[in-house]
């Protein structure tokens, strides 16, 4: 019997993957001063342990003021290398590939975490040591009325960011990285210099399409030349900017052309995350990838370089159709695996495959194997193994 293909080899720039599914970032709000410690060595390391191929570390700051909150994790100093590396040797000791996604959130910085409001930083945040600090954008153009107000990066302003880009790329490998990412969608700083939404100047860094993508490529070539040339790179950007005044499909093309044409080896196209998504105060555009897989799938044969589908993926029959009909090439999942940090393993089941628990750790096989004639039948007549899912991703659509 054939594999799936959600479950067969693949490659990227030389990187071995044993399958096509990939944790998608998550940032956990956990750091201190951007050090990563237990808590995302062993958050990390389940989900390799779990079967996945590729394992994201949640976006990581290249500069202290483009940090979402003061619990994110970061590389702007060579401090924040060696806990990153633990966490690289973690996911590898699982049997995946470590990746990490590089970011900076200009004018959307300075927030609190999710669990304390994720409103903008104030004088009772302050109180407690954890104030907000003077956030940076390509215009003069706060978020909302309640955040503040960015300072347009001036010409030394640009080239000292996209050097912070470079260096963290550099740091990134020397903690021993497998895969990076640079994230340039969801309305954070790349995605604000390509949004005439967000970026209103009238230099050669805005105005027409040419002039809103220097930006990014110029971060696409700094990275590039800092990260190893036999290690892959991932571009993160999102589908709904057609739907919120970004770039129509035309424009999306051009952009992600340049990306290939720069050493860009693979589109971690987002569902959702639009410039006006929250929390912007408009309506959130639409987030689930079936939605979009017709987008996605014209994308791919347009530009050439393999896709990474993200958005609501819960059922492994919705994921391998996405490879099998051409919208994809990966598929990420994230708020599923932390539902189910097994998804992998148990998704190869649900499609037919993994016969004898063969594809889990070798120091589990033999204790699944020997319980399987007694829990396997018991496990099935209870529905489990994915037969709900179709049902409850539909509801999100």
């Amino acid at each position: 019997m054939s594999l799936p293909a959600l479950f067969q080899p693949a490659g990227l720039r030389g990187l071995a993957l044993r399958n096509r599914v990939v944790i998608s970032p998550m940032q956990q709000y956990a750091a201190t001063d951007g050090l990563a410690n237990d808590w995302h060595r062993i958050h990390l390391a389940r989900f390799a342990l779990g079967g996945a191929a590729l394992v994201f570390v949640g976006s990581t700051a290249v500069e202290a003021r483009g940090r979402n909150t003061h619990g994110d994790l970061g590389l702007w100093d060579d401090a924040q290398v060696a806990p990153l590396a633990s966490v690289a040797d973690a996911i590898r000791l699982g049997g995946a590939a470590a990746g990490i996604q590089l970011g900076h959130t200009g004018r959307k910085a300075g927030l609190q975490r999710w669990w304390e409001g994720h409103g903008p930083l104030g004088e009772a945040d302050a109180a407690r040591g954890e104030g907000p600090w003077p956030v940076v954008g390509p215009s003069a153009l706060p978020l909302d009325a309640r955040h503040p107000v960015p300072e347009a990066l001036d010409e030394a302003g640009i080239a000292a960011n996209v050097a912070a880009w470079a260096a963290g790329a550099a740091r990134a490998d020397r903690a021993g990285f497998d895969v990076l990412e640079v994230h340039a969608a969801h309305g954070y700083l790349i995605h604000q210099f390509l949004s005439p939404v967000s970026n209103r100047r009238d230099d050669r860094w805005g105005g027409p399409l040419d002039g809103r993508l220097r930006f990014a490529f110029a971060v696409a070539d700094a990275v590039r030349a800092a990260w190893p040339a036999h290690k892959p790179l991932s571009w993160r950007l999102t589908l709904a900017d057609e739907d919120d005044g970004g770039m129509p499909f035309d424009d999306l093309v051009a952009y992600a052309t340049g990306l290939r044409e720069r050493g860009v080896d693979l589109l971690d196209a987002s569902s959702g995350g639009g410039i006006a998504a929250y929390p912007a105060g408009r309506g959130p555009v639409h987030r689930t990838l079936a939605f979009r897989a017709a987008l996605a799938s014209r994308l791919r044969a347009a530009v050439g370089l393999p896709v990474l589908a993200v958005g609501e993926i819960v059922d492994p029959h919705a994921a391998d159709a996405l490879l099998r009909e051409g919208a994809a090439d990966f598929v990420a999942i994230g708020r599923e695996a932390l539902f189910n940090p097994n998804w992998p393993v148990h998704a190869e089941i649900a499609l037919g495959a993994n016969r004898d628990y063969a594809s889990w750790p070798r120091a589990y096989r033999m204790w699944l194997q020997r319980r399987a004639p007694l829990a396997d039948p018991i496990r099935a007549a209870a529905g489990m193994a994915f037969r709900a899912t179709t049902v409850q991703q539909e509801s999100t659509r």
